[in-house]
């Protein structure tokens, strides 16, 4: 069996931020969260609302005070970085590092910086393999969670997810229903007198069914729209 990859914030500096993480990962099926000396310590009472629901993800979040400690049990270490600074390594996209964990024994870890500065270059070091995704070279900058979702999304699309519940759509109407619509509405239009000059008053009903048989109106639409023509057919109350 494959194990998950274990998520590595180095340093993080903000609880809101760390929450918004563990959200993203849960969201595609992580849920093993290490931190590396958090700047603002741990627990951290900003983090629970951030993610918004994700709590198992923090409750079990561990605590190290190093990279080296966080990932001593791991045999593979991925860094995420746009920036190279010297260090000659292994690049991947998120897609083939997802790919090369499944295919490998033991656990992996995927290290992610802190918010203002990212991976130093001796976080980098302890690593064996660089991820890092194509983006535009005059704006490179991704927040923490943003970059958490890109690695969870890769993962999850070798996992068995479920996929949103699909929403059974109401039956469209019978067309005794539609037309019955129909002419409720051109008889109001008839006493009003809006088919002028008469003409005219074909195109202009042609116009008018072609309108209302577009959009495929189930019952419940149609009598909510017979509803509003009968109010306004109704005199005014002064």
């Amino acid at each position: 069996m494959t194990s998950t990859p274990i998520i590595v914030l180095v340093r993080p500096q903000l609880g809101e931020n760390i929450g918004k993480a563990a959200r993203a990962m849960l969201n595609f099926g992580l849920t093993e969260l290490r931190l590396v000396s958090p700047r603002d310590g741990w627990p951290n009472p900003d983090a629970g609302p951030a993610a918004s629901g994700a709590d198992i993800v923090l409750e079990q979040a561990e605590v190290f005070d190093s990279v080296a400690d966080a990932t001593a049990d791991c045999t593979h270490v991925y860094a995420t970085t746009v920036r190279k600074r010297g260090v000659t390594k292994p690049v991947m996209t998120p897609e083939e590092a997802s790919r090369t964990i499944r295919n490998e024994p033991g656990r992996a870890a995927i290290l992610f910086g802190p918010e203002r500065s990212g991976l130093e270059t001796e976080d980098v070091a302890l690593a064996r393999t660089i991820v890092t995704v194509p983006i535009n070279p005059e704006f490179g900058s991704l927040n923490l969670a943003q970059a958490v979702i890109l690695i969870a999304y890769e993962w999850s699309k070798g996992e068995k997810l479920v996929s949103p519940t699909i929403v059974e759509l109401d039956p469209v109407a019978p067309q005794a229903d539609l037309e019955g619509l129909i002419g409720h509405l051109e008889t109001l239009l008839e006493e009003s007198g809006y088919f002028f000059p008469p003409d005219r008053t074909p195109a202009s009903k042609r116009t008018l069914r072609t309108l209302l048989t577009k959009p495929g109106w189930n019952t419940q639409e149609v009598r909510t729209l017979r509803g509003v023509l009968s109010a306004l057919e109704r005199p005014r109350r002064r």
